[in-house]
């Protein structure tokens, strides 16, 4: 089994991940790599090299805190924001796939969410 599908990913991953999403495009953010979608800021990585800055409503940043606060977390700057730091290598593929999803139907405009309805929403 290959590791890197389960653990230990890259920004790369990240790209493959949100790349794969409606209007998502490559850009950057604070002078680090990004991702916006309609030039709005979905995906950025952290000066570290290997933290990503998701969207997440409060509900779902507290729930992936408490499944894995070694993973998912924020910082003091991050408290008033809608925001989840992952740490990469330490994220598995199948989670970070459904933050990403999850964050881009958080910010994504309504009509884009009227033509692509599944993508984000719970699965049973």
């Amino acid at each position: 089994m290959n590791a890197k599908k389960s653990a230990g990913l890259s920004f790369e991953d990240v790209r493959r991940l949100a790349l794969a999403l409606p209007s998502v495009e490559d850009g950057t953010s604070y002078g680090t790599p990004a991702l916006k979608l309609r030039g709005k800021l979905f995906l950025r990585l952290r000066e570290d090299g290997e933290t990503l800055v998701v969207p997440a409503d409060n509900a779902a940043r507290e729930y992936w805190m408490q499944v894995n606060p070694e993973t998912f977390f924020i910082t003091d700057h991050y408290v008033g924001y809608d925001r989840l730091l992952v740490r990469l290598p330490a994220v598995r593929e199948t989670a970070l796939k459904v933050i990403i999803e999850t964050g881009w139907r958080r910010i994504a405009p309504a009509k884009l969410l009227a033509q692509h309805p599944t993508i984000g929403e719970p699965r049973p």
